[in-house]
């Protein structure tokens, strides 16, 4: 079963969809997209809201870009070669989604079957939207299966309004839509890897208790998904060595060909790329997207399967071909993830071109004084101070505080952010960043894009909520809505033991003295963040370098080079 990716969020390239279904024609049998980041839902739910209060018109709370710069364009292709697409284009109305894209196809005069799968926006049922409304709620750590509150995000307070609070729903809704017939199918929010599960659980039937290596066979098929889910990153997108990308046959970055993955009922899967497209695919180019926001990589929390990645094997079986092998999977949790977003009062963000001698000095100059400026004037009318305050000068290798090589730098963009409860008070922040032009550092013009105004500070928080809580509902064409059940969880949380695997070998020093070197020399990276959890992926570049990188990037030298962030 072969199924292409053609989108990792919402503004992705629209050519992406065309190239795939041009290039592969009938050979495609799914096409799938993913269009939320965490942040969209509470883009959406804050702009339902903000509608509400202005009128009582139904709006549109799905990605409507799905039909008007992609799915009009591919429709008599896909409808002619058999490919069927799924994606969570649904946003916070799957069900409208849904109607619309059936409204395109009539319009269009093209016969396909549409379905949507719903039940993850957890409040839409709820009498108010707080915490208060749940029971048996966890927050998230970024560290333990079983001690939530190990380095976990702050939450909302239990009375405190949430903008919205979504469930990652699993593939099970999404496989009933195609066992029943559908070949388009919507969701909402769904773990990005359910949209390559869903399919190839109803393409190969595969039933808990029936299925033998059921779990095994939902691991690989979530690693697949997983693979594929942020489109080019896993064909040369993001890549450590980027110039082997961009220099690539057939255009570089400017043709990126996005990912393929050819799936066998056995469980191992190729990962490829249509052929005269940009970018490569190698074991070092999909081993970097495998790491990618998966945290510990024994216990990778998917609705339906645990996902153990520890003991996976890539081979290079053809040129942009990559073979992958060894997932394993463990019975999941009792538990859904869910993406929450509250509001914490308001931000504002200024920038300002600062150029010449001293760029960086003056602009870390101009934005304390700027501070203080606007400190002052809340004290004579009575506003609170900042909640916080953030001076970077962009260019001058702020990220990296006092391990700064670019301290002479003659062109740096000052960006001064600041947090406040009161919108207006922000206000005097945008005003007073303009006069430094004249009155303040030489070398200051404005950023091109007038006087910033304050946004709302949409705070993302990850919360567990049990699956009990929670039901899959689907509908396909103009039927009824049914709900889709969830299999069997571990009430024992077995997996919180993960199986042992062999250990990384320790340095051997016997083999003469040891050299300081450059970690990109002997490694690849690749980092992705949540909310406040980053998560940082290393892959050493050959099997001996991985004692080396053990001994040197330990918590306590990670922890003392960043703690300046």
């Amino acid at each position: 079963i072969r199924i292409g990716c053609y989108s990792a969020f919402w503004g992705d390239s629209t050519a992406a969809a065309i190239q795939l279904v041009k290039h592969e024609g009938k050979n495609l049998d799914y096409l799938v997209a993913d269009y939320l980041a965490e942040i969209t839902m509470g883009i959406l739910a804050a702009r339902r809201q903000r509608r509400a209060l202005q009128s009582d018109k139904k709006g549109q709370d799905f990605i409507n870009e799905f039909l008007t710069l992609v799915l009009k364009h591919i429709l008599p292709d896909i409808s002619k070669n058999g490919t069927k697409v799924v994606t969570n284009a649904g946003g916070l109305d799957p069900i409208g989604c849904k109607e619309a894209i059936e409204a395109l196809l009539k319009s269009m005069n093209i016969q396909m079957k549409v379905a949507a799968v719903l039940g993850d926006d957890v409040l839409s049922s709820k009498p108010e939207p707080t915490l208060n409304s749940f029971e048996g709620v966890h927050p998230f750590s970024s560290i333990s299966s079983v001690e939530h509150q190990l380095e976990s995000d702050r939450l909302p307070d239990k009375d405190e309004p949430i903008v919205s609070l979504n469930a990652y729903l699993g593939a099970h809704g999404v496989a009933a839509a195609f066992n029943e017939g559908a070949q388009i199918v919507v969701t909402g929010r769904v773990v990005d890897s359910a949209l390559v599960v869903g399919p190839l659980m109803h393409e190969f039937g595969w039933k808990e208790g029936e299925t033998s290596n059921y779990y095994d066979l939902l691991a690989s098929a979530s690693l697949a998904g997983h693979i594929i889910e942020c489109g080019c990153h896993t064909t040369g997108g993001n890549f450590t060595d980027w110039f082997l990308a961009a220099n690539s046959p057939y255009g570089g970055y400017s043709n990126m060909g996005y990912p393929i993955v050819e799936f066998n009922k056995s469980g191992t899967f190729t990962v490829t790329k249509p052929e005269k497209t940009g970018g490569l695919v190698t074991p070092a180019t999909v081993s970097e997207q495998i790491l990618y926001e998966i945290l510990d990589p024994a216990l990778y929390l998917l609705p339906d399967v645990i996902l153990d990645m520890r003991q996976v094997q890539l081979s290079q079986t053809g040129t942009n071909r990559v073979l992958v092998t060894g997932a394993k999977g463990l019975k999941p949790t009792p538990f859904l993830k869910c993406s929450g977003i509250f509001l914490d009062g308001w931000k504002i963000s200024v920038e300002l071109v600062v150029g010449g001698m001293d760029a960086k000095k003056k602009a870390v100059a101009v934005g304390e004084a700027i501070v203080k400026r606007v400190r002052g004037m809340y004290q004579q009318l009575g506003f609170s101070d900042f909640r916080n305050v953030n001076i970077e000068p962009i260019g001058g290798e702020s990220l990296y505080g006092p391990h700064s090589r670019a301290n002479d730098t003659r062109e740096v963009v000052l960006r001064l952010s600041a947090h406040h409860d009161n919108p207006k008070a922000l206000g005097l922040v945008a005003m007073e960043a303009i006069p430094s032009a004249t009155c303040m550092a030489p070398g200051i013009t404005g950023s091109g894009n007038g006087r910033p105004r304050p946004v709302p500070n949409l705070v993302h928080f990850p919360l567990l909520i049990p699956k009990s809580q929670v039901k899959t509902q689907y509908v396909v064409g103009d039927g009824q809505i049914k709900e889709s059940q969830w299999g069997v969880w571990d009430k024992e949380a077995k997996y919180s033991q993960p199986t042992p695997v062999p250990l990384i070998p320790e340095v051997d020093l016997s083999q003469g003295p040891l050299v300081k070197t450059r970690l990109i020399d002997v490694a690849y990276g690749r980092s992705g963040d949540k909310g406040d959890v980053c998560n940082i992926g290393i892959i050493a570049r050959e099997p001996k370098f991985l004692p080396y990188i053990k001994r040197s990037i330990t918590e306590k030298v990670v922890k003392e080079y960043m703690q300046h962030l």
